[in-house]
């Protein structure tokens, strides 16, 4: 399996951004795909999750209703659509996939990780 994160980037507050991560390597019907940062000398923190089949999303107080998780079958590809961005999300952004269910709202639940893509947020 691989993961491919991109679309960070520099933007002012207020401004939005669209990550996209693009999936290989097999199917992946029945998975959980999540993103997470990570901000400078903090743990990774869970955003938003999505069960590829089905679509059903989940996410994280500090992003709920600011941000958008999303895929697209055809293209294998998950998305992250950030809008309303605070300087406070600034982080360097993951995607990662899971085959189980469980503790997908914590890093240890998953499998497979991207590279991870930057976020900064100016003030």
């Amino acid at each position: 399996v691989q993961l491919q994160a991109s679309g960070g980037g520099l933007v002012q507050a207020g401004g939005s951004l669209r990550l996209s991560c693009a999936a290989s390597g097999r199917t992946f019907s029945g998975y959980t795909m999540g993103w997470f940062r990570q901000a400078p000398g903090k743990e990774r923190e869970f955003i938003a999750r999505i069960v590829w089949s089905g679509g059903r999303t989940y996410y994280s107080d500090s992003v709920k209703g600011r941000f958008t998780i999303s895929r697209d079958n055809a293209k294998n590809t998950v998305y992250l659509q950030m809008n309303s961005l605070k300087p406070e999300d600034t982080a360097v952004y993951y995607c990662a996939a899971s085959d189980s269910p469980y503790r997908t709202n914590y890093a240890t639940g998953y499998d497979y990780w991207g590279q991870g893509t930057q976020v900064t947020v100016s003030s």
